[in-house]
């Protein structure tokens, strides 16, 4: 079932900006194109002005400056029932005295639909609401009522779908559940679903494209693939996953085109950075590196992977979790590296607290961010 059929367009916000009377700046000077059809998350943590962005796009807020395009369509200072969106809250807003089928056939019977009880069997059947139709709200568990949401929006054709935190009131195994059904649904409707949201996994799961924002501004726009795996600030290092972030003085580039490498100085030792990877020009750089991606062995043992490699790490802590073991080591510099270890039973049991450890890893893992920025900067909203 496709709800993307006919004249469709890109959603553009150009310039906008949102100031409070008070001074406030929420969102600044914003220039971001939705492409049509796509799953595209706004991820940040509380305050960050995602959600304003959002509620000027559904116009309940007025933009302080900037436009607002649907395709062709100026939607900057149109009224909210005159532009061509619906939202999804995280709170649902059903009528508790009409059962679901009444819930869902509401929008078409108010714009004047005689006879909407095939479209609203259709999109029950989407949403897998068939044998709930009968049902009131009340009667219903957290997941469902969120899907009586979303068809209560989807049956109105919108060319733009907003969801705001949709999945922030359900418990964990039902929020992971309902990530999986909602990219099942916009993959089947071919809409524009943009969807706010502080969880990181949320994002990386279900969005084609994720914008990260900080302080009213984009800090990275890109695939959950691209932002993890080579992020430009230390605020998406942080945010998004969790990263060692190590000073380094850069010594000058090697070799050419992909195979060009920065070679950075990390207290001793010099390290190769792929230079695809590299996000500044300045002489100091924090060198990044994810833990899963970080190697420990006993001391003087062969680690499988050559990289680049440190002596002398002693291990201070250990937590298991399962699926993977998580190591706290401390460097001969001082610093405390985390290191991920996937627990596929080859090492035969835990590393012990005190142990010393060799440690290594690949260049091409390896990111080199601006020594001006804060290397806590995402840390304290994780």
């Amino acid at each position: 079932m496709s709800l993307a059929d006919g004249a469709r367009g890109d959603l553009r916000m150009a310039g906008l900006h949102k100031r409070y009377p008070n001074g406030f700046v929420a969102v600044e000077s914003l220039d971001l194109v939705i492409p049509q059809g796509s799953f595209f998350a706004l991820l940040g943590p509380s305050g960050c002005g995602k959600t304003t962005t959002l509620r000027m796009v559904a116009g309940l807020e007025d933009a302080t400056k900037g436009t607002i395009h649907i395709g062709d369509q100026d939607i900057t200072h149109a009224r909210p029932y005159k532009r061509p969106v619906n939202t999804v809250f995280q709170n649902y807003a059903l009528f508790p005295h009409l059962t679901i089928a009444e819930n869902v056939e509401f929008g078409p019977k108010r714009r004047g639909v005689k006879d909407p009880k095939q479209e609203v069997k259709d999109i029950l059947a989407l949403t897998e609401l068939t044998e709930q139709a009968a049902k009131k709200p009340a009667q219903l568990s957290g997941g469902q009522q969120q899907r009586v949401a979303l068809a209560r929006a989807l049956i109105n054709r919108p060319e733009v779908l907003l969801l705001d935190e949709p999945l922030g009131a359900l418990d964990l195994k039902l929020r992971r559940a309902m990530q999986v059904e909602l990219k099942r649904i916009q993959e089947e409707v071919g809409l524009t679903f943009v969807h706010v949201t502080h969880d990181q996994e949320e994002a990386m799961t279900m969005a084609d494209t994720v914008a990260v924002m900080n302080a009213g501004v984009i800090e990275q726009l890109g695939s959950p693939y691209e932002l993890y795996t080579n992020p430009r600030t230390t605020f998406v290092a942080n945010f998004l996953g969790r990263s060692n972030l190590i000073k380094g003085t850069v010594l000058g580039r090697e070799g050419s085109g992909a195979d060009e490498v920065v070679k950075v100085d990390m207290f001793g030792t010099v390290v190769s950075i792929n230079a695809s990877r590299v996000h500044t020009d300045s002489k100091e750089g924090w060198i990044g590196i994810r833990p899963e991606k970080v190697l420990i062995q006993p001391e003087g043992t062969a680690i499988d992977a050559p990289g680049d490699h440190f002596s002398g790490a002693v291990v201070v802590s250990s937590s298991y979790i399962g699926v993977s073991t998580e190591y706290v080591l401390r460097m001969p510099w001082g610093q405390e590296l985390m290191c991920f270890e996937q627990n596929t039973g080859r090492r035969g049991g835990l590393l012990q607290v005190g142990a010393t450890v060799d440690v290594s890893w690949r260049p091409d893992f390896a990111f080199l961010l601006d020594s001006s920025q804060d290397a806590e900067a995402g840390l304290e909203e994780e």
